[in-house]
């Protein structure tokens, strides 16, 4: 085992199942052939390749007719990533019909496509997946509308909030992840590679500009607008798109686990019966899902690191660079569908201790509503001289634990123009959520549940 997406302990918490399939030596050497057989037909109805010969090799392309640990080994000693197969298909063939196997195109025609439509594979179930997400996020945000809670900025108790303020506002840059992803596909992304050694279609007799496009249709790829074998910004740009996706993840584990911390209290994550959360401390119920969602953000940026390399190609094409992408790309996208999917079932049955926020509202009396006590009195006495008489108060109240409002009323700017009763009316929570409702309803416009 030389990775955490091959060990059978440990891979559910990097990746999921649909993901790791996408990316096996099976699958891999099934799109491989895949494309093998798309070019051969489009070929072969076109004239340049025997129809007979294309009908074999159509027929032969097939993943079950081919020993992997054969392929494995003549690759090695070849050096070579797709010539084992080459030469597999051809005597599958026939000597005859076998000399039209690869006709053509170059390895890296093969690779590249193959490779893409593992990725847009890839790329449908994280899009899938993310929908579910959504809904997911949707629901409680829509269930936690009006649920009252201190608002923390730097860390620090600022003023009240909902929590699904909070939530929509994850859920809105979860709706620009989404339109990331849509994007992908309008920005063509996803695109395959037949054009030769260089990307010139020179072995194709004047016929190669057709055959790519006919051959991408059969295989549900974008046709490139030139030769993309040094220019791999596709890549990376799916890259990145994941990336920011796997931000927003990492962020919401993050305020998740600090929700969840024993003096917030706030949140728990969903806890089984029989789960144990330390070897040596009965009483634990630690953040696992939670940790396990925030952790994975680290690698994916580094993944988007290494994928951006893959861009400094010498040339018409080295195997320097795009090598990285045989590295990222299951790695990337077995990282975000796993925190993806996490989240989905973390939030679907979160616990939330609407009981607890409650009473955090209170650990500062009102001095976190001071905001609003000075926006008050600056409307008589100037809003510059309130904030400078608040400031005062709330400082020496901190400091010297004393009573905030009765250090207000010491002042006779204060006492003079103002009602005990007028300024506690000021410090009810549900009065100090500004328009976060509206707000809050936007978001939830935006999705259907």
């Amino acid at each position: 085992m030389t990775s955490v997406l091959d060990s059978i302990l440990m891979q559910n918490n990097f990746s999921t199942p649909e993901i790791r399939a996408i990316w096996s030596d099976e699958n891999k050497i099934s799109k491989q052939l895949k494309v093998k057989a798309a070019l051969a037909k489009v070929e072969g109805e076109l004239g340049v390749i025997p129809e007979t010969a294309a009908k074999k090799i159509v027929e032969k392309a097939k993943v079950e007719n081919f020993d992997l640990l054969s392929l494995q080994k003549e690759s090695a000693e070849k050096r070579h990533s797709l010539i084992a197969l080459i030469h597999a298909l051809q005597s599958a063939v026939g000597a005859e019909e076998g000399e039209f196997v690869h006709y053509g195109v170059t390895t890296q025609d093969i690779v590249d496509t193959s490779i893409m439509l593992q990725t847009k594979e890839a790329y449908n179930i994280i899009k899938n997946h993310s929908e579910k997400l959504i809904r997911t996020l949707a629901i409680l945000t829509k269930e936690y509308r009006s649920t009252i809670m201190m608002g923390r900025t730097h860390g620090i108790h600022a003023i009240p909030i909902t929590f699904g303020f909070k939530l929509a506002i994850w859920l809105d840059e979860l709706l620009r992840n989404q339109r990331r992803l849509d994007q992908l596909l309008d920005n063509g992304v996803f695109v395959g590679s037949i054009s030769g050694a260089v990307g010139t279609y020179a072995a194709f007799a004047g016929r190669g500009i057709e055959i790519e496009k006919l051959t991408l249709s059969e295989l549900n790829l974008s046709v490139p607008n030139i030769s993309w074998q040094p220019s791999r910004d596709r890549f990376s740009e799916f890259a990145t798109a994941l990336g920011i996706y796997s931000g927003t993840l990492g962020k919401i584990g993050r305020e998740l686990f600090t929700l969840m911390k024993t003096e917030i209290n706030e949140i728990h994550e969903p806890f089984r019966k029989g789960e144990v959360g330390s070897s040596t401390m009965p009483q634990k119920r630690n953040p696992a899902l939670i940790e396990g969602l925030a952790s994975l953000t680290q690698p994916v940026f580094s993944d988007v690191s290494l994928m951006l390399q893959s861009m400094l190609i010498d040339g018409e094409r080295d195997a320097i660079h795009w090598r990285n992408e045989w590295v990222v790309l299951p790695e990337i996208t077995s990282y975000l569908d796993a925190q993806i999917v996490n989240l989905t079932y973390i939030l679907s049955e979160l616990d939330v201790n609407v009981e607890q926020m409650r009473k955090n509202l209170e650990i500062q009396g009102i001095l976190p509503y001071s905001e609003r006590i000075m926006f008050e009195l600056g409307k008589v006495i100037g809003k510059q001289t309130a904030h400078e008489l608040v400031y005062q108060a709330a400082m020496t109240s901190i400091e010297n634990h004393e009573d905030f409002i009765h250090l207000l009323y010491k002042n006779s700017q204060i006492s003079s123009n103002f009602s005990r009763e007028e300024v506690n009316s000021w410090t009810i929570p549900e009065n100090n959520i500004g328009e976060s409702l509206s707000k809050v309803d936007h978001i939830l416009s935006q999705v259907n549940i």
